[in-house]
């Protein structure tokens, strides 16, 4: 049997990890040295883990399919992406409703997965992701709905996209134009949103003090950890430096240069303490007898 196919263990016998992909596992196209083994120590282990990723433009199948091709064992299930996170929140506000979108596939199958209809008319939502066709022509249409009433969301505040020759805007800047335009603030439900971190953290059945993230950038996955009380653990080779992160008011637990410094078996050690108490149980209080609480009514 493939070992990213078995179950995970039973969440209360240790830690679970909630992943980012880009800065911490691959930079552009490339694999960042080590990533693999870590990976591989979890699946060996049966350590529940998710990736997260605040693009939206891939399905998890995708996802976990370029994972695959630089040498990460994983399925669909180990990802949670932000389109998903959308996905399941406006289908808990609307059930059964209709997005304008502004996206590409990963943002359509999850819309679609979730009972959405992908309108081009008087839509309830008006969805903004990342994408490498959006037009000014889709940008005003957009507009247009949010004025006569449909409401604005947008999958995560990044304003740009790291991509193999360089940045191109992201999801952020798109919904920046449309609310610049419209006065409409867009809710974003992307990392550092705790509607992505959490979803992601039910997924896996950890509790809060069983959580870690792993990630490279201070605002989205340090932020959304901290405000979370998950663990986090910073790793530099990505989009934070060393410099840069001794200037926030918030810190991550932990702080390495890569993923390749990191080892499991060590995390659960140096998390330990935290750790017991969340799974020790609540002491029951012993029950008086009616007798004892007359006589302390009576002192009283």
């Amino acid at each position: 049997m493939n070992r990213a196919f078995r179950a995970p263990r039973d969440p209360a016998t240790g830690l679970g990890y909630l992943v980012d992909m880009d800065g911490v596992i691959y930079r552009g196209g490339r694999l960042i040295p080590g990533a693999d083994r870590f990976i591989g120590k979890l699946l060996d282990a049966e350590i529940p883990f998710r990736f997260l990723t605040n693009n939206s433009q891939r399905t998890r199948r995708d996802v976990a399919t370029r994972l695959q091709r630089m040498g990460i064992p994983v399925e669909e299930e180990h990802v949670y992406t932000c389109a998903m996170a959308t996905a399941q929140f406006l289908a808990r506000q609307k059930p059964g409703g209709t997005a304008f979108v502004i996206g590409e596939g990963g943002l359509l199958t999850a819309l679609h997965e979730n009972g959405y209809s992908v309108v081009d008319k008087d839509p309830d939502y008006v969805v903004v992701g990342e994408g490498r066709t959006i037009s000014f022509e889709m940008v005003e249409a957009a507009l247009g709905m949010i004025l006569k009433g449909a409401k604005l969301v947008s999958t995560n505040p990044d304003p740009n996209c790291p991509t193999e020759s360089g940045l191109r805007p992201g999801c952020g800047a798109t919904a920046a134009m449309l609310e610049s335009a419209s006065g409409v603030k867009a809710f974003s439900v992307g990392k550092p949103n705790p509607l992505m971190l959490r979803g992601a953290r039910k997924a896996l059945g950890l509790t809060t003090d069983q959580t870690v993230v792993i990630g490279d950038t201070m605002e989205t996955d340090i932020l959304g950890g901290v405000q979370l009380g998950f663990k986090t653990v910073l790793v530099l080779s990505g989009g934070t430096s060393r410099e840069a992160f001794a200037s926030y008011a918030y810190r991550p637990d932990k702080v390495v240069e890569s993923i390749a410094d990191l080892d499991p078996a060590q995390l659960a050690q140096d998390f330990a303490d935290d750790l017991k108490r969340s799974v020790a149980p609540t002491p029951r209080l012993k029950k008086r007898s009616s007798r004892e609480v007359f006589l302390t009514s009576e002192v009283y």
